[in-house]
């Protein structure tokens, strides 16, 4: 009975980690040197990341992408993007995004938790 109590409350802290948008904010302060999201986002070195998940690569409007970024017709998931914030350079080679990437799964699905709150209009959901 106490392993079935253990694993429900692993499975439980699972799926609350999996949720914590908080954290995210807290991570994607490393992303907002060059990349910006909300209401009053815009482009500046990396292209807003508002209504990210679901967006095709390459393809926010008035953002000079690099021809690898373009042409990866890459469907951003959590699974792709969980791969190409790891390692850029390695999920798209030739991109222009000079950042190593974030090697902590956890503070990449906080970062996926904030960025899938934003819609393509910026607004909070």
């Amino acid at each position: 009975m106490a392993a079935v109590s253990l694993c429900a409350l692993v499975l439980q802290s699972e799926t609350t980690r999996a949720q914590n948008a908080e954290a995210g904010e807290r991570v994607f302060v490393q992303c907002r040197g060059c990349h910006q999201v909300g209401e009053t986002a815009r482009n500046v070195t990396g292209p807003h990341l508002n209504g990210l998940f679901g967006r095709t690569s390459g393809t926010v409007e008035g953002y000079a992408y690099s021809a690898a970024n373009k042409n990866a017709g890459i469907v951003w998931t959590d699974e792709s993007f969980r791969e190409f914030v790891t390692n850029p350079r390695i999920k798209i080679p030739g991109t222009k995004m000079i950042y190593a990437g974030i090697k902590n799964p956890d503070q990449v699905t906080d970062l996926i938790a904030y960025l899938k709150q934003f819609e393509a209009s910026g607004k909070r959901q």
